[in-house]
């Protein structure tokens, strides 16, 4: 585990803004040039318009004109694994290979390393449209 994506993603998640559920997420990405974006889940009082940590720091790395996730690194607490939800995947997938690292961490560290492959087999992507 890179010590300092687990740090960038932790310190987000406390910054995470989630009054209704209380679960609070961060996420932090590492770019191809090796830059780290950050996100925390921001709820919202109509459930549906909230943002997932992940969503969160895949729209600050595409505001800094980077295009092509390395790795990311999601933290949740909880007793179950906090991976990323169905849309995050998708959107994940947007900017990464097959081979793209997603590790899943709880507050005291990585539980479990996806490649992307894994985690959204058979996905559809931008080379399909091309």
């Amino acid at each position: 585990m890179n010590d300092d994506l687990f740090d960038h993603a932790k310190a987000a998640r406390e910054k995470a803004y989630a009054p209704y559920s209380r679960f609070q997420v961060g996420a932090a990405i590492r770019a191809k040039t090796g830059a780290i974006f950050v996100g925390g889940n921001v709820e919202n009082a109509a459930y549906p318009e909230g943002w997932c940590a992940e969503t969160s720091a895949i729209a600050a790395m595409v505001q800094a004109g980077e295009s092509q996730i390395e790795e990311i690194l999601v933290v949740g607490d909880g007793d179950e694994l906090c991976t990323p939800c169905g849309g995050c995947r998708q959107r994940i997938r947007e900017f990464s290979t097959d081979q793209t690292k997603v590790s899943v961490c709880g507050l005291g560290g990585v539980r479990k390393v996806y490649r992307m492959a894994d985690l959204l087999p058979d996905s559809f992507g931008p080379e399909n449209l091309a």
